[in-house]
This record gives structure tokens, sequence and C-alpha cells, in this order.
């Protein structure tokens, strides 16, 4: 099981590496770039949805939420089935960055990993869409 925890945390290292001066240049922390995804999916996303996919405590997801309407790549509407709530969407500019950084990236990886179109790299990519998939287990 080290093996695999070693390779998973080298995994994350490099992914980091590569993610965050590409995220740094367009002015997204992590945290941000993260929720910046989870909007790029579509539809509108509570504030309880997006602190529960990031992982974030509720005032720091939306401390990071603040950010990004200020920034303009985001922005909150009321829900119109529930009034009371409040969804956050993905702003046009927000899209052109999540377009942007993963274009990026995934040029960078393909240096590294060869072609996207590879029996391997759908493999990896059907492996690591398993790992997501699973419950994340507490402490």
């Amino acid at each position: 099981m080290t093996g695999l925890v070693e390779l998973l945390d080298r995994l994350d290292r490099a992914v980091a590496s590569s993610l965050s001066p590409v995220t740094s240049a367009e002015g997204v922390s992590r945290d941000g770039w993260r929720v910046l995804l989870m909007l790029a999916r579509g539809g509108g996303r509570s504030m309880g949805e997006i602190a529960s996919h990031t992982a974030l405590p509720a005032p720091t997801a939306t401390r990071v939420v603040d950010r990004l309407v200020a920034a303009q790549l985001a922005y909150r509407r009321t829900d119109p089935v529930d009034r009371r709530r409040v969804l956050v969407h993905l702003a046009g500019a927000g899209r052109a960055v999540v377009e942007r950084v993963c274009g990026r990236v995934e040029r960078r990886a393909g240096d590294a990993l060869g072609s996207p179109h590879t029996a391997e790299r759908a493999q990896l990519a059907e492996l690591l869409e398993a790992l997501a998939r699973q419950p994340t287990a507490a402490g």
C-alpha cells in the first residue's frame, strides 16, 4: 500500500507543480481553481455543494467564491426554484480561464505522457475517475 500512497503523493506534487504557475498567472488560487472546475460542469451550485465538493470549511469556501465573484469569474443568482437559496454560476470570463488553464496543462501533460489518444492515457483516465468516485475516509 505504501507504493500506491507514494505514487499518489508524487502525482499530486506533479499536478500542483504544473497547475500552480498556470492558475497563479490567471490570478486564481488552487481552491479557486477547484471551484471554477466544479462550476464549469454546468448549472448553478449552492455554497453547501461547493464546500462539500472542495472539502473546504464553509467560511473558506465563501471567501474563495467572494474572490471569484470580485474577479468577475463567477456570479451569484437566486435559485429560481427556491428563492431562499443562492446559486453560484461560472461567468464567461471564468469559462475562458478554465479553457486556457486546461489547454496549457493538457499540452504539458502531452509533453510528459504523449498523445491524449492512446490506450494507456484512456486507461489512466478511467482508473483516476474510478479513484475520484471513491468516498474519502475521514482521518
